[in-house]
C-alpha cells in the first residue's frame, strides 16, 4: 500500500501541447505540495493506443503503465484543456481504458480548470460525466477553476501568479484530506474484519 503518513497524488494533464498551461498548473502543484504529499506525473498520454473494447489491456505496455500509475496513487488530480467543446481525444481515450476496471473506481479524483471563465465548461462537463460513469470518487470541494494566462508561466514552466498558487494549494489540500479519510476508513474496516 502506501508509506504511513504519505499521500500519493497522480497528476494527469490532458494536454499534449508543449507549453500547455494545464501542464504548467500541475507542475506548480507538484512544486508547492506540502510535506507528506508525494506527487507523480503521468507521462504516457501520447503512448496510449486507441481504446479497443474487449481487448486485453496486458497486450499494451502503455495501458499496463497507466494502470500501474493509477494503482500507485491514493488520489488523482487532472487538468485538461477543452477542444471542440469537450475533452481532447487523447484524454477521453485515457479514461476509456479505465471503463469496467477498478483503476478509478472509488478513487478520490478532482480537476483543476485553468481556462478563463466561460471557457472549458464542455471539457469539465464531459470529465465529470465520464468520471461518474467509471465510479470515481469525485471530490467536488477540490474541483476548482483557477485561470492561468500563458504570460503567467515562468521560464521554469511554473505558474507565477500568487492567486493561482494559493487556490491550487487549497484544492490539493482538500483532495489530500479526502484521500486520507478514505484511507483511514479502509484501514479501520480491515482492522475490524
Amino acid at each position: 500500500m502506501v508509506a504511513s503518513g504519505v499521500t500519493r497524488i497522480l497528476l494527469i494533464s490532458g494536454s499534449t501541447r508543449e507549453g500547455s498551461t494545464n501542464t504548467a498548473a500541475l507542475r506548480t502543484v507538484h512544486a508547492i505540495a506540502r510535506e507528506g504529499v508525494e506527487t507523480r506525473f503521468y507521462t504516457g498520454l501520447l503512448e496510449l493506443p486507441a481504446f479497443v473494447p474487449g481487448a486485453d489491456p496486458a497486450s499494451y505496455p502503455a495501458v499496463v503503465g497507466l494502470r500501474e500509475a493509477l494503482g500507485w496513487a491514493d488520489a488523482v488530480l487532472i487538468s485538461t484543456p477543452e477542444y471542440a467543446g469537450t475533452l481532447p481525444g487523447s484524454m477521453k481515450n485515457l479514461l476509456d481504458w479505465t471503463v469496467g476496471t477498478a483503476d478509478l473506481h472509488e478513487k478520490p479524483t478532482a480537476w483543476l480548470t485553468v481556462a478563463a471563465q466561460g471557457r472549458g465548461d464542455g471539457a469539465t462537463a464531459t470529465l465529470s460525466s465520464v468520471l461518474g460513469y467509471v465510479g470515481a470518487d469525485i471530490v467536488s470541494a477540490a474541483c476548482v477553476r483557477r485561470p492561468v494566462l500563458s504570460t503567467e508561466v515562468g521560464t521554469d514552466g511554473l505558474v507565477t501568479a500568487r492567486g493561482f498558487r494559493d487556490g491550487a494549494l487549497e484544492a490539493l489540500d482538500e483532495l489530500v484530506r479526502h484521500a486520507e479519510r478514505v484511507r483511514d476508513l479502509v484501514a479501520s474496516a480491515e482492522d475490524g474484519a
